[in-house]
């Protein structure tokens, strides 16, 4: 296996284990803090990673691309410079962002929740913890440039492992920092959660103490390589600059699109639903639940799909490189048939089994609410999985900046209908809202893949019309189950059900697939006892 195989390996490996326990702690972080104390840590959080991902998305791959073109000249000496002024540029951004945020978190809690009155969250709650989650945006991009910087030498290592003890550091430091706060000196939900957010400022000194023990580790080669470097190219910084952020560009419409949606969602759903006689409390459990731990269950199925079906990108930008449209269309139809096949059962499933589902990871105390919401929510994820996969075909086929429209198209949408229909239909207008911004997104980027790639959708369509006959009785029989187990009025009753569920639906849903020949088509190659199945 070659280095730059095998680091990719490591690096995509480190990646999904972060994203993954990323998803995860917020079930046992929810049954501290409850709904009010996600609520909480939602207001912090989601402008946070809006300006994160405008400073830092792309930022590691980008320098890589950069550093790695300029080190196959021989030209080692390019890349150390954009890495010395470009540590000087993210360290001066990053404390400029961080000013911003903390300054403006008075202004974004009154955007909020509008006028204070009732129980819940209060201006100050909301102040505290966007100001205690603003100091990490001083470290992260200086971090993400570093990172940038090994790839480019096609050393993946201190990326990836610094990305995982960043993670490990940050989700330990929230659960038992709120557990001694909550449980142990009975302390209020808004210091739990502000220790939470400052968490990401504790990840990421971590993360970057393991980047500097790297450089330490790597400086006596490094600097072997950049003393025989060949004369540095003729390139201003400015230049240097402007090729940096043309690559990074790409990377950013994926990374914003949920943030974006998410942002709507922070300075309407709260305000909006007191309007319609929700309290405060009310309207921000809703807000919780949709923009937080919805979200987060939602993601579980959508990362394992994506994660395998991205898999098949680089081929893609192969293929369409050298010209292979045969290939080229074999391929896209994988990408869409492994997505559709992973997701769509998981998001249908999760509707049908959506409230012993909350009952079993967050307690029956707000179940049917909670429930309610997680089954509006949860078809979502099938709509995540495809922007995501269909941005990333266009970057596949050079044709990323169709991407920006189309996140653009969503976000309007969004913006436009999210109010209207949260006074029309409560909680779920902004999830209605979501997945017609995201169905528009997802119609314009198909588009375009058709259009410059002449791909036919005929194959996708009918292995589609196979999959959705084969999860309505996947759903129909998860339904009878757990109508036939009756009520659930414990949290047992609810672990039961929901395990009872899924083996059900799996069950079926696998023999279905097996029987049919469907599995073969669409994983034959990845699993290997199907290869030989005639």
């Amino acid at each position: 296996m070659s280095r730059l195989l095998r680091g990719t390996l490591i690096l995509t490996a480190a990646t999904f284990f972060s994203k993954f326990i990323g998803l995860i702690y917020v079930i046992p972080f929810t049954n501290l803090v409850d709904e009010e104390g996600m609520a909480l840590y939602g207001y912090a959080y989601i402008p946070y990673t809006i300006l994160l991902s405008i400073s830092t998305m792309g930022v590691p791959l980008a320098v890589s691309k950069f550093v790695s073109k300029y080190n196959a000249l021989g030209d080692y000496a390019t890349g150390r410079r954009l890495l010395r002024s470009g540590l000087l540029i993210m360290t001066i951004t990053g404390f400029l962002a961080f000013l911003l945020l903390y300054n403006l978190a008075p202004i974004l809690a009154h955007s909020i929740i509008g006028k204070y009155g009732g129980k819940g969250n209060s201006i100050s709650d909301i102040t505290f913890v966007i100001r205690m989650v603003s100091t990490a945006l001083i470290i992260v991009p200086s971090m993400s440039l570093i990172r940038g910087y090994f790839q480019g030498y096609q050393s993946m290592g201190p990326t990836a492992v610094s990305q995982v003890i960043e993670q490990i550091v940050r989700i330990v430091f929230i659960l038992v920092g709120s557990y001694i706060i909550v449980e142990i000196l009975n302390g209020s939900i808004t210091t739990a959660v502000g220790l939470a957010t400052f968490a990401a400022t504790l990840g990421a000194v971590a993360g970057f103490i393991v980047l500097l023990w790297y450089w330490r580790k790597r400086k006596p080669h490094l600097q072997k390589l950049y003393d025989n470097s060949k004369p540095a190219s003729d390139i201003s910084l400015m230049e240097i600059y402007k090729e940096t952020i043309k690559y990074a560009i790409p990377f950013v419409a994926v990374g914003l699109a949920i943030p974006l949606y998410q942002l709507i969602d922070q300075f309407t759903i709260v305000k909006t639903l007191k309007t319609i006689e929700y309290t405060q409390k009310e309207a921000e459990s809703v807000y919780a639940i949709i923009t937080q731990i919805a979200h987060k269950i939602v993601m579980i199925p959508v990362s394992l799909a994506t994660a395998l079906a991205l898999t098949l990108i680089p081929v893609i930008t192969k293929s369409f490189t050298q010209n292979n449209g045969e290939l080229l269309h074999k391929q896209i139809t994988q990408t869409f048939q492994i997505v559709l096949f992973l997701t769509a059962p998981a998001a249908i499933g999760l509707t049908v089994l959506a409230y012993p589902a909350y009952g079993a990871l967050f307690g029956i105390d707000n179940m049917k609410t909670g429930g309610y919401y997680l089954q509006w929510y949860a078809p979502t994820g099938l709509w995540f999985a495809m922007f995501t996969v269909t941005a990333a075909i266009l970057q596949g086929l050079n044709q990323q900046r169709f991407a920006f429209i189309s996140l653009g198209l969503g976000f309007l949408a969004k913006f436009l209908l999210n109010k209207p229909l949260l006074l029309g239909f409560g909680g779920t207008g902004s999830v209605i809202a979501t997945n017609i911004g995201y169905t528009l997104s997802i119609l314009f980027n198909l588009y375009i893949i058709k259009k410059y790639s002449g791909f036919s959708f005929k194959w996708v369509y009918r292995r589609t019309v196979l999959m959705t006959v084969f999860i309505a009785i996947m759903g129909i029989a998860v339904a009878v189950v757990t109508m036939l187990l009756g009520d659930t009025e414990t949290r047992m009753g609810s672990i039961m059900k929901l395990a009872i569920g899924i083996v059900t639906g799996g069950a079926v849903y696998a023999y279905l697939s097996y029987r049919s020949g469907l599995l073969k088509i669409i994983l034959g190659d990845r699993i290997p006892f199907l290869r030989g199945k005639n």
